[in-house]
């Protein structure tokens, strides 16, 4: 059986991910931008507080010297300097399924000089903005919007890995989920969540999400099922939502960091960073 292994991110969108989601007719935050990096001074202080590494997936434009709500370089190396991971979060928080091959490498290449030029360390993770890709046939997983939206020139997940090795990232947190596991969910009327296992698409290790976004109970039973039965945990939220009433608002978070806290003290689990992972650190 593996050790039960949890990892945490937050997403760090600024004022490009609120921008992006405009663009795309999402629901936005107004004000999200701004919040982003009052939260996540309050977040620096709770990871401090309760010793747990997180991997801040950062939209890399926000490293680049400028002023608020777009940029804040100051506040990435603080991220690096605190302990924590830099990934790449994008550029401008890019929806990936719609980038050809060029453009992708482009952002990708892109995206990681800015923040390596910001922190002065290697930055070797990515995380897609929005969980996306989806379709990934080799995985049995087929996302028919994407189809729909790109229906030439598409970048599915297989493309996005081979261009990740290619560019020099190793590790990418991913989101599809097989036909079999989506008929499972419909089934029993809610996700089928539980403890995965690294996995390798490509040359890249990926962790599958399997956690409802943020804190709440939910995500509780998911560690506390690894503690029993072994594997990797991967949870996350996003920083300007700390002041929210869901379940990435810091009531939820608190709670959740206390029991990792008591958990890690009884030996029972640990938290790690995807750099941890690529270097082999209980890679399954």
């Amino acid at each position: 059986m593996h050790r039960a292994r949890l990892l945490i991110f937050w997403d760090y969108d600024t004022q490009w991910g609120t921008d992006a989601d405009r663009r795309r007719g999402l629901p936005v935050q107004d004000q999200a931008g701004g919040a982003e990096y009052q939260c996540t001074e309050r977040l620096l202080e709770l990871h401090a507080e309760y010793g747990a590494p997180a991997c801040f997936a950062v939209v890399a434009a926000a490293a680049l010297p400028g002023a608020r709500p777009y940029h804040n370089p100051a506040q990435v190396r603080r991220l690096h300097a605190d302990g924590h991971e830099v990934a790449s979060h994008g550029f401008r928080h890019e929806w990936i399924p719609e980038l050809d091959l060029r453009a992708l490498r482009n952002m990708l290449e892109q995206s990681k000089r800015a923040l390596e030029d910001c922190i002065g360390h290697r930055v070797t993770s990515f995380v897609p903005p929005y969980n996306q890709p989806f379709d990934y046939p080799s995985g049995l997983s087929f996302s028919r919007s994407e189809r729909q939206a790109v229906p030439h020139d598409r970048t599915g997940l297989g493309r996005l890995c081979e261009a990740l090795h290619e560019t020099g990232y190793d590790f990418c947190r991913v989101a599809y989920r097989s036909l079999g596991e989506r008929a499972l969910d419909r089934l029993m009327g809610r996700p089928m969540d539980r403890p995965s296992r690294l996995r390798r698409i490509g040359q890249v290790h990926c962790a599958r999400l399997n956690t409802p976004c943020g804190f709440a109970s939910a995500t509780l039973a998911v560690v506390d099922r690894a503690v029993r039965t072994g594997g990797l945990v991967v949870a996350y939220g996003h920083p300007h939502s700390l002041q929210s009433s869901g379940a990435q608002a810091e009531r939820w978070l608190v709670p959740f960091l206390e029991h990792v806290r008591q958990l890690r003290r009884a030996g029972q689990l640990d938290v790690v960073l995807p750099r941890d992972l690529t270097a082999g650190v209980g890679c399954s």
